[in-house]
Order: C-alpha cells, then sequence, then structure tokens
C-alpha cells in the first residue's frame, strides 16, 4: 500500500511535464514616445491635412517611426537531412607452445577472438510557414536599421495557435504598403506554435516518452 501512494506523486509530476506546450511571454506593441507638449493647432490647407500627421513628400507615409506599423510577410521554408554511417572489425589469435608434462604430448594453448559493429542513421526535417504577420516598431537605430517586433494570437475552436516575430530591418527595404518580406529580416526570431486538442494529440504521451528515455534497446 505504502509503494501504491508513492507511485501517486510521481504520476502526477511526469503528467504535469507531458502537458502541452505553454504559450510564451509575448511582446508589447511599441507606442510611439508621448509629445511633451500638446502641439499647436493648424489650419488645414488645400494639400497638407493637420489632422492626418506630417510625413515627409519624399517618404509619405512609409513606417520609420517608434510605433509604426510594418507588416512582415512570412515565406520561409526550410529542409535539412543528415546520414551517418560506422563500421567497425577486429580479429586477434594467439597460439602458444608448453613445455612437455608428464604423459602429455604436442601440449599447445590456442585462443582466438574478434569482434565486428556495424551501424547507420538518417535524419532529415523540413518545414514551411507562409502568413502575413503585422508588427511594431520598437526602436529606431542611426544607421537606418530598427527593431521590430510582434505576435498574432488566434483563439480556435481546438484550440490556440500564435506566431511570434522580433529582428532587425533596413527602413529602406520597406516598400509603398509598409510590407517587407522576412528574408530581410536579420537576425530574426520566428517562434509558431499552438496548444489545444490538437496539438495535444500530434504528440506522443507523456508514458511513452518516459519509457523511451529510459529504455536501453
Amino acid at each position: 500500500m505504502k509503494a501504491t501512494f508513492c507511485l501517486i506523486p510521481l504520476t502526477l509530476a511526469l503528467a504535469a511535464c507531458g502537458g502541452g506546450s505553454a504559450r510564451p511571454e509575448g511582446f508589447a506593441a511599441a507606442l510611439p514616445p508621448a509629445p511633451q507638449a500638446a502641439p499647436a493647432r493648424h489650419q488645414d490647407g488645400a494639400i497638407y491635412q493637420a489632422s492626418h500627421g506630417y510625413a515627409p513628400l519624399y517618404y509619405g507615409n512609409r513606417a520609420a517611426r517608434v510605433g509604426d506599423i510594418v507588416t512582415i510577410v512570412l515565406v520561409e521554408r526550410t529542409q535539412t537531412s543528415k546520414s551517418t554511417s560506422g563500421s567497425t572489425k577486429r580479429d586477434g589469435d594467439i597460439g602458444l607452445s608448453l613445455p612437455q608434462f608428464i604423459g602429455i604430448d604436442d601440449a599447445d594453448l590456442n585462443a582466438s577472438g574478434g569482434s565486428s559493429f556495424k551501424g547507420s542513421g538518417d535524419a532529415s526535417q523540413a518545414s514551411s510557414i507562409r502568413a502575413d504577420l503585422t508588427v511594431t516598431i520598437a526602436e529606431v537605430r542611426p544607421n537606418g536599421t530598427a527593431l521590430v517586433r510582434g505576435e498574432k494570437v488566434m483563439q480556435l475552436s481546438q484550440g490556440e495557435e500564435w506566431v511570434q516575430l522580433s529582428g532587425i530591418i533596413r527602413l529602406s527595404d520597406i516598400d509603398q504598403d509598409n510590407r517587407i518580406p522576412s528574408i530581410r529580416v536579420a537576425d530574426a526570431r520566428i517562434s509558431y506554435s499552438g496548444a489545444g486538442s490538437v496539438q495535444r494529440a500530434s504528440r506522443e504521451g507523456w508514458l511513452s516518452r518516459f519509457f523511451g528515455a529510459i529504455s536501453p534497446f
């Protein structure tokens, strides 16, 4: 009975370790710095509209300031493969002639041995993602680059999915629609995962993973 009660906490602990992946801490949207003083009201002209904010004629409404919105076009595809093989073989023998004992002729000892090993392994992985993720500029640097970060969380009927991204972009790479492909994002950190019944069904059970980790075969 005591052994049964001891196994209960162990089982609960293993079950907790085998739960679905938790969503990592998200990125708060970067906001533009608060103005030091309220700007004076200006009269709208025939071309310039004060209510639309200021944008240089040569730059238009392209994102360039902290808090501005940029859409990252995620077009990522990776494919990796690896194969290894190895073999070893070893043979040996020894012979020894002993002095003749009483009544024993040709007292010879012979021994031989050998060992061999052969193994191989293959691994491959492929992944792709195509999506649009709108992020905010969190920091503008003097060299014309900017730090962007953001996330998208989708609450579905069978669980939750999220996409998170952070990285460095060049402001000159932003097009007139404030879009930039993900291949132009430096030091990119892209996370795409989910939680829920579908995610749990696609993962191996915690008990199977436990015995798989300690199995010598």
